[in-house]
């Protein structure tokens, strides 16, 4: 806790600030509470010229505010907020109300290549291409070599020939390499907006959370759904997104099981009549396996359309019986067929009938005859 000195000392000292350093501080501390997301940006390097640029491809999504770094400190402090870690070297405030990933990606697509100048630090490695160039012959090609790329003439032209890394990332650029990345047009720097860091809600967002890679993030967030998915459907947890499979794997099962156990239902009553017929021709091919005879000249056209009657007349018979328990679980093209048979079953008894009648009545003329014969003698 702060001392009765300290305090004394901090209220003496802020009412010697000057009041235009003042307002500074509450405009400060005005934009934190205004926006929903606001960062630190370093602003070193960046020509007036292109601040001016990016200023104006920011309007309306974002403020930029230019400040001492001790005001801006001053500020923190008085919001409570512990992030003075961040204020170093040219720094300067953004403002926005936008997310917080769109803004940085934002920032980071319009940099723009830039120069590097001697005495830079290397932001990367910097790598000279091999291949021609368009310099003429000349003391160029002493320069290049001097500067530490392997330069030489061919065809009466200047070319790099092979590919060298001149400077690794993190090491110092000499003045003479400087001046012929220059030359050869090779810009390593970037300009633009360097976010150190970015605050929303209490959260610090530093720049590797913030660079998103968009197409490892979708390949994830798919892997992430096969996944919970395949769990769902594995320990047959219900959702709106899976029940069409689950009801279409239970239909499935059902009419598997009422199948195999030769449950008469009008859903699964065609599948046991194939399989009535399918079984019926099995058993005749098996008979000929076993006779080669079946086969033959003597039984190929009547013991086989024997065996192909009998294992329809039993199918039509398991559809009748099944007819009498259920007429709606066979269909209307069996039924026809059914009725036909009937149809055609009543018309041979009917005629048996007649036939034994016409006789039965023969019978009885032929004996009334005899018995006249023999009263008359």
């Amino acid at each position: 806790m702060e001392t009765e000195s300290q305090v004394v000392s901090e209220v003496h000292h802020t009412m010697q600030i000057p009041q235009w350093k003042r307002d500074e501080i509450e405009e400060i501390k005005n934009l934190i509470n205004k926006y929903k997301v606001f960062g630190i940006i370093a602003m070193r390097g960046i020509p007036a010229k292109q601040l001016q640029k990016m200023r104006k491809d920011l309007k309306n999504i974002a403020y930029i505010k230019m400040s001492r770094n001790s005001l801006i400190d001053r500020a923190f402090k008085e919001l409570n907020l512990k992030i003075n870690n961040y204020i170093q070297d040219q720094t300067a405030l953004i403002f926005t109300n936008e997310n917080p990933f769109k803004l940085y990606k934002l920032l980071e697509e319009n940099k723009t290549p830039a120069p590097i100048k001697a005495g830079a630090i290397a932001p990367k490695d910097i790598v000279v291409e091999s291949g021609p160039t368009s310099f003429p012959p000349g003391p160029i090609v002493g320069d290049l070599q001097s500067a530490g790329i392997p330069a030489g003439i061919e065809s009466g032209k200047v070319v790099i020939r092979e590919t060298k890394t001149v400077a690794k990332s993190g090491e110092v650029v000499s003045q003479k390499l400087a001046d012929m990345l220059t030359r050869l047009e090779i810009y390593p720097m970037e300009i633009g907006l360097d976010i150190r860091a970015l605050f929303e809600n209490g959260v610090v967002l530093e720049p590797d959370i913030l660079d998103l890679d968009k197409n490892k993030y979708r390949s994830d967030f798919t892997t992430a759904v096969q996944k919970a998915w395949n769990l769902s459907v594995n320990i047959n947890y219900p959702t709106k997104y899976n029940i069409t499979l689950f009801l279409q794997k239970a239909y499935t099962d059902a009419r598997n099981l009422a199948v195999n156990a030769t449950i008469y239902t009008s859903s699964v009553m065609p599948t046991l009549l194939e399989k009535a017929h399918s079984q019926g021709m099995s058993l005749a091919r098996r008979l000929m396996e076993k006779d080669i005879r079946a086969v033959s000249g003597i039984y190929t056209s009547s013991f086989l359309p024997v065996l192909l009657s009998t294992a329809h007349s039993h199918c039509m018979s398991l559809a009748s019986i099944v007819m009498e328990k259920d007429i709606n679980s066979v269909d209307e093209d069996l039924i026809e067929k059914l009725g036909k048979v009937t149809i055609k079953e009543k018309i041979e008894t009917e005629t048996e009938i007649e036939i034994k009648e016409e006789e039965t009545e023969k019978e009885k003329e032929e004996e009334a005859a005899s018995g006249l014969s023999s009263l008359f003698g």
